[in-house]
C-alpha cells in the first residue's frame, strides 16, 4: 500500500503542543512522541491509538530517522526527522541511548 498524504493539525498528548499539520507530520517536533493512527502510513487505520514512544535515532546527516514503538501494542515504527523537529529533543534521545548502550 502506498502512502496517503493526510494534512491535519493536533494536540499533543504528550506534552500539549499545537501541532500544525503539513500532510507529512506524524509526531510532534517538540517531544518527538507519536501516536499509533496508522496501520499504513497516512491511512489512519489503526485501532490501537496508543502513544508512540521515540526511542532511538539512527542514520546519518541528513538521513536520521527515529524510532518509535507503541506503548500500548508493541508495534514498532521508523519515521524521517522533520526539519521543524526539536534539535534539543534529537540531541537528547540520541544521548539516552547511548547512555543505554554503556
Amino acid at each position: 500500500m502506498s502512502f496517503k498524504r493526510t494534512i491535519e493539525d493536533f494536540i499533543c498528548e504528550k506534552c500539549g503542543t499545537h501541532v500544525s499539520g503539513d500532510g507529512y507530520t506524524d509526531h510532534c517536533p517538540s517531544c518527538l512522541w507519536s501516536k499509533h493512527v496508522d496501520v499504513h502510513p497516512g491511512d489512519r487505520a489503526s485501532t490501537c491509538a496508543g502513544a508512540m514512544e521515540p526511542t532511538a535515532v539512527e542514520g546519518t546527516t541528513p538521513n536520521y530517522v527515529i524510532l518509535y514503538r507503541c506503548v500500548r501494542c508493541g508495534h514498532t515504527h521508523r519515521v524521517k526527522i522533520h526539519t521543524l523537529d526539536s534539535a534539543d529533543a534529537i540531541v537528547a534521545l540520541a544521548d539516552k541511548r547511548a547512555r543505554a548502550a554503556q
